[in-house]
């Protein structure tokens, strides 16, 4: 597929040449597409722009080859199946989803896939179980579009292993079902084992319980949230904060972490 230019891409022609001769495009980053899909071509860039290998995985794919030998997988933002019945519950249902769900489940699978889900991909990844609770519609019943400042609760997941452990980090925020629930029970059990990833900070925008923005898997592969990293990887195109603390690439750290693990040998 062609790639159609992005607002200032030119200015990132030589960053691109070199990601793409870096060891890290050694690793394959899976970005899927559904019906619906938004941001999967943010997704790609942002793999690119981390120095990985961006492949194009299609939702109705099944089968071995369905995954096309990918190291990770991205389930992107968007509105997959128009959010129909609820988000994300048609795409669980999806072939390629029953193949990354065998791959990520510890219980299925001796080596373990990375799977990133964003927004929309979050929801499908509680819709697939593969993270626990549910998402709902904003507690306001409002889209919100808005820069979050999150803050990192773990940095031991696949994807958070380049940041700092309470460190503060700015992305784009856009949704309308994105308040997160759970039971007390499990959310307790996600609080005691470490599984909340990241939680809001200033502001709670959409309800969620806790101030919990996105979760992980016990193992640490599966990880989930509703703000936009891909929307910030690029200085001078995300968010900026007063004083110069982010700089607007505060997102790219998810993916040379996940990229970076897997140079690095530890999958």
């Amino acid at each position: 597929m062609t790639e159609t230019p992005l607002i200032g891409s030119a200015l990132l022609d030589t960053a691109l040449a070199e990601a793409a001769v870096s060891p890290l495009a050694g690793a394959r980053i899976g970005v899927v597409t559904f019906p619906g899909s938004l941001d999967d071509r943010d997704a790609a860039r942002a793999v690119r722009i981390a120095g990985g290998t961006a492949v194009e995985l299609w939702h109705a794919d099944t089968g071995p080859d369905a995954l096309r030998g990918v190291d990770a997988v991205i389930i992107p933002g968007g509105f997959s199946y128009g959010d129909y019945l609820r988000a994300g519950a048609i795409s669980r249902f999806a072939p390629l989803m029953q193949e990354i769900a065998r791959a990520a489940d510890s219980d299925k699978a001796a080596s373990l896939l990375p799977v990133l889900g964003i927004c929309n991909g979050f929801q499908i990844l509680t819709e697939s179980h593969l993270l626990p609770g549910s998402m709902l519609k904003n507690d306001h019943l409002k889209f919100i579009c808005r820069d979050q400042t999150l803050r990192v609760e773990n940095n031991t997941t696949w994807w958070t292993s380049e940041y700092a452990a309470g460190q503060e980090i700015t992305v784009p925020l856009k949704n309308q079902d994105g308040q997160y629930i759970a039971d007390e029970k499990t959310l307790d059990a996600l609080e005691a084992e470490g599984r909340v990833v990241f939680r809001y900070v200033g502001m709670n925008p959409n309800g969620s319980r806790r101030d919990i923005a996105g979760i992980s898997n016990a193992a640490g592969n599966v990880v989930g949230l509703m703000p936009h990293p891909e929307h910030a990887v690029e200085a001078g195109y995300g968010p900026e904060s007063a004083g110069g603390r982010s700089t607007g690439t505060d997102g790219l750290g998810f993916f040379t972490s996940v990229l970076n693990k897997l140079v690095g040998g530890t999958k």
